[in-house]
């Protein structure tokens, strides 16, 4: 078979192939076409072409989340690449292994002002873990070992420790579509070794008497891929009383001794019973905390230790309280922790456990006695989900609501809390509804959803694919948070009043459309939305904005009322 005449191309395309590589997400370009080309005459690597870069990177991003796997992303030459800088910062964060490649005029007619050029390689460099600068074109008797050296290297890394994304900046000369038919070379593929994901006897013997020398232990789980070798460690240290496992529900271990609820929770502590709640030992796994709640009480009520568990080499230390950067597979290291532990004397867990019953009931009498509004809906949304259902969370108010409620029967939940941002949040839903066989289930805010619209032109949509949309006046999230609630400027420069059309998006990309307004319109309507089959289907929720807000701030005065 034919293919392009660039050996670059064809190289790391095989390259890719043979480091496990199995999804690419592709922009059409005049730069980038030997990649493409590359690319499209390679049937292990399963292609999606997306014309929109923006949206593309946001469809990789979710591939690589759902997936755990590497994900290539192809771009031509100008400012196509930078289209990719929010993803790959997301991806950067939440340690998500994309290789980005962007196909580039040769560096001789950088700054030439020739059409489409402007300086590409490290254009990604804060947010990658490393950048490369490759030719396509091989002349001396070195270009092809030095290559395949390259695109081993990039692979390795966004694979390694901490995964991230990596850039391979690929100059490509004129003509750019010729083919030839000889065979390309084989290349040779580079392995890892991985290091000890476990400390030595020595450390690990340190660390036990540290554990046991606490009578209050605090474990806080932030967002991850699922592990269920994780969930199985965490559970055998939460049977401990002196152990009290909080977990968010990105942070994808369940447990029937973990608190899952943490704002539920300590929102009905009281001030005078914070030195109580407050850890000897601090443990924390996974990326950022979508409780604030938890980070402040915390960096007020410094425990004597904090370690967190990660196989990176940045210190992070959210708490301001760090004593021990451990370099390990979390789930290997509280398993081996586990069976060296025994239990103290403490009431610590019971304390807080008692205090989770105490917060279940007043969280289930404040709902039964509110009105139709966001934590409404959500109360009737989340628990009839059906099973086995993926979870994509937007940032913002949707992502701090489900914290509030338990979901079990959700197979996984996501959101990405990398940077936070609410940009990309329907592409990268998009993208992992394409990963299995798993109906995706992605809830937004209408600001982000307008914001991500062009998510829903992804020609790969399936009926598994499902959206909901809280039209709620948008900005919600500033009429709550402290810096924006009192503003003067909070309704004319934060909140976006006005109806975002729904209706007429699903129209345009030939998805089902629902809505409801009530709690009576949403007992008829779920279950038909749900059970939608034929097309991907979208659901507007529509609740009003004031009201929302003063719910909100209802729900965690409520242990006081």
């Amino acid at each position: 078979m034919k293919t392009t005449d660039k050996q670059g191309c064809n190289a790391l395309v095989e390259i890719l192939v043979k480091q496990g590589v199995k999804r690419a997400v592709l922009s059409p370009g005049s730069r980038n076409a030997p990649v493409l080309m590359a690319f499209s005459r390679c049937e292990a690597i399963e292609s999606y072409v997306v014309v929109d870069e923006r949206t593309a990177a946001f469809m990789a991003l979710g591939m690589s989340q759902r997936s755990g796997e590497p994900v290539a992303l192809v771009c031509t030459s100008g400012t196509a690449l930078l289209n990719y800088a929010p993803a790959v910062a997301e991806a950067y964060y939440q340690h998500i292994p994309l290789v980005v490649i962007s196909g580039d005029r040769p560096i001789e007619w950088i700054d030439q002002d020739d059409g489409q050029t402007l300086r590409q390689y490290g254009a990604l460099a804060p947010f990658v873990k490393r950048s490369y600068d490759l030719r396509a074109e091989w002349t001396l008797p070195t270009d092809g070992w030095y290559f395949n050296r390259s695109v081993n290297d990039a692979l390795l890394t966004a694979l390694s420790g901490e995964k991230g994304p990596v850039h391979i900046n690929l100059s490509i000369t004129e003509p750019l579509t010729g083919e030839t038919e000889v065979a390309p070379r084989p290349e040779r593929v580079v392995m890892r070794m991985a290091p000890a994901s476990l400390p030595d006897e020595e450390s690990l013997a340190l660390l036990s008497r540290e554990f046991m020398s606490a009578r209050k232990v605090l474990v806080v789980a932030a967002f991850m891929q699922p592990d269920e070798a994780l969930g199985r460690a965490l559970a055998r240290l939460a049977e401990l009383p002196q152990v009290v496992v909080l977990t968010e529900s990105i942070a994808n271990v369940q447990g029937e001794r973990f608190i899952s609820t943490i704002d539920r929770v300590y929102s009905v502590i009281d001030k005078s019973e914070w030195p109580d709640y407050a850890p000897d030992l601090l443990i924390t796994l996974g990326g950022s905390l979508v409780s604030r709640m938890i980070k402040a009480f915390l960096r007020q009520h410094k425990p004597q230790a904090h370690w967190r568990i990660s196989q990176g080499d940045r210190v992070v230390d959210t708490m301001q309280a760090l004593t021990r950067h451990i370099d390990a597979s979390p789930a290997r290291l509280l398993e081996a922790l586990a069976r060296r532990v025994a239990p103290v004397e403490s009431s610590y867990a019971a304390l807080w456990h008692d205090k989770e019953q105490l917060a279940t009931r007043l969280h289930d009498d404040y709902i039964a006695r509110i009105g139709w509004c966001d934590l409404k809906a959500f109360s009737l949304i989340l628990p009839v989900i059906p099973a086995g259902t993926a979870l994509q969370l937007s940032n913002g108010t949707t992502v701090r609501y489900a914290q509030l409620f338990n979901t079990p029967q959700v197979s996984r939940s996501d959101c990405n809390r990398g940077v936070c941002g609410i940009d990309g949040s329907t592409s990268t839903a998009a993208g992992a509804s394409c990963v299995g066989d798993a109906t995706t289930l992605f809830i937004t805010g209408d600001m982000s959803f307008s914001y991500d619209a062009n998510g829903l032109s992804s020609a790969y949509l399936s009926p598994r694919f499902k959206v909901i949309v809280m039209c709620n006046g948008g900005g919600g999230i500033f009429r709550f948070i402290k810096p924006t609630a009192g503003l003067p400027e909070l309704e004319r420069y934060f909140e976006v009043h006005r109806d975002i059309p729904v209706e007429k998006y699903a129209d345009l990309f030939g998805l089902r459309y629902f809505e409801i307004d009530s709690e009576a319109s949403a007992a008829e309507v779920l279950p038909r939305f749900f059970a939608e089959s034929e097309r991907p289907a979208i659901l507007a929720v529509h609740t009003p904005h004031l009201y929302n807000a003063e719910v909100l701030r209802g729900y965690f005065r409520r242990a006081r009322q």
